[in-house]
């Protein structure tokens, strides 16, 4: 049922136009930021097709059918054989495409190819999903054309991607492409409180952390959040009121070691977020345009001290260094500049 997926209510009409006139594009590529939902309206579209028990030609998501199509086991991240084909729900006539480490594997694609030729086994038609297709390299994409440019009757394709451009030119050509809109951050946090697993308080904060990403939402550890932000809040103080260079040094070292790999992109956001908020205050921005309103009362404090240009300046540095990572920049060395240079801007 479309009526359970959050936003995107545009795409909702579209494809229920579609299967009312039994129009439905054997191939679509969906396109949109990551986890808006794209691969779940895809699921929902191919479940209309199975369901035991269409309501208004749409999936009921109570039936036999419907609660297997959305049952996969998928592989472990290591285990290069078993993404080399396609993936089925334990409904045997959908199934995904999934990467391994950065790639889509060409055996996939060409097992997709094999498996698009078989007649359906249970349904009116089988369903394939190629998750973050832009993972496609060359010869995965060409291994494509030739099932996009000749599918079979009972076949249908769903390309996902958050990098549409990075898709060949004639995979373009050969599907019907829907761009998927970033979910209002109202909606993300009437969700999150539906769920009944965040008070208020988190789920405002999360939906405003999102970015539009309903799954980005959901998977946020804001216990980890909580503590970057400290820290990059203590960086900005050092730099706004302390003037503190030995702290930004200290945790420009501590942001870089092996052991907070894992955080270092997740700080440089909350960073950024920080800058963006002090500079919104600064230009007397909607408070409502805030994303830390939690801290306004801090952000206030350092907005008073800052300098709308100095502040616009910090955010280019920050998008430079990022840039700059594309050629193993090393990280020690790069944030010791970033906060020495923003020091002394």
């Amino acid at each position: 049922m479309f009526a359970k997926l959050i936003g995107n209510d545009h795409i909702k009409t579209v494809l229920r136009r579609m299967i009312d006139k039994d129009r439905v594009p054997h191939s679509f590529l969906f396109a949109g930021e990551e986890g808006i939902g794209k691969k779940q309206f895809a699921l929902e579209l191919a479940k209309s097709f199975i369901c035991q028990k269409p309501q208004n030609s749409e999936a009921c998501d109570k039936c036999h059918s419907c609660k297997r199509a959305d049952r996969f086991a998928f592989p472990k991240s290591d285990d290069r054989d078993d993404h080399k084909k396609v993936i089925f729900s334990e409904f045997p006539d959908i199934g995904q495409v999934i990467a391994y480490n950065k790639n889509i594997l060409v055996d996939a694609i060409r097992d997709l190819e094999k498996e698009a030729n078989f007649r359906p086994y249970e349904a009116k038609g089988r369903f394939f999903i190629i998750d973050e297709a832009d993972k496609m390299n060359d010869a995965a994409s060409n291994a494509l054309l030739k099932t996009l440019e000749e599918p079979a009757p009972t076949t249908y394709l769903f390309l996902i991607t958050s990098r549409p451009d990075a898709l060949l030119q004639t995979i373009h050509s050969r599907c019907q492409t829907l761009r998927f809109a970033p979910v209002a951050a109202r909606e993300i946090e009437d969700h999150l409180l539906e769920t009944k697993k965040f008070s208020p308080d988190d789920a405002e904060l999360l939906s405003l952390l999102s970015n539009g990403s309903i799954g980005h939402a959901l998977t946020l550890d804001l216990a980890k959040f909580r503590e970057l932000r400290d820290a990059m809040l203590k960086v900005l103080q050092s730099l706004l009121i302390e003037n503190n260079r030995a702290y930004l040094l200290k945790t420009a070292e501590e942001l870089s070691d092996t052991k907070n790999k894992d955080n270092y992109e997740l700080s440089l956001d909350i960073l950024q977020t920080l800058i963006h908020d002090i500079w919104k205050i600064k230009l007397e921005a909607d408070e409502f345009t805030i994303v830390n309103r939690d801290y306004k009362t801090q952000i206030k404090l350092l907005a008073e001290k800052a300098d709308a240009k100095r502040l616009a300046k910090w955010l280019a540095e920050i998008e430079e260094m990022r840039q700059l990572f594309a050629v193993n920049l090393n990280k020690k060395i790069a944030t010791d500049a970033l906060f020495m240079q923003m020091a002394s801007s």
